[in-house]
């Protein structure tokens, strides 16, 4: 899961749970989602990029470009 890219489908903040959808096994599936650094906001529709995974369905993300 780490260093998979994703889409924010649900915004992702501080104090929100937001949801991104990776592609991963052969489909698409959707993780909630909390920011690396906190204070970040990710509306949907960004590209971000995986950089922790808590299992089950989990992630902490970063944007993928700046």
């Amino acid at each position: 899961m780490i260093g998979l890219q994703g889409r924010v489908t649900g915004t992702v903040g501080t104090g929100l749970v937001g949801e991104v959808i990776v592609r991963v096994r052969g489909g698409a599936e959707a993780f909630l989602a909390y920011p690396l650094t906190p204070g970040e906001r990710m509306e949907p529709g960004t590209l971000v990029v995986v950089v922790e995974y808590q299992a089950p369905r989990t992630v902490y993300v970063a944007p993928a470009y700046g």
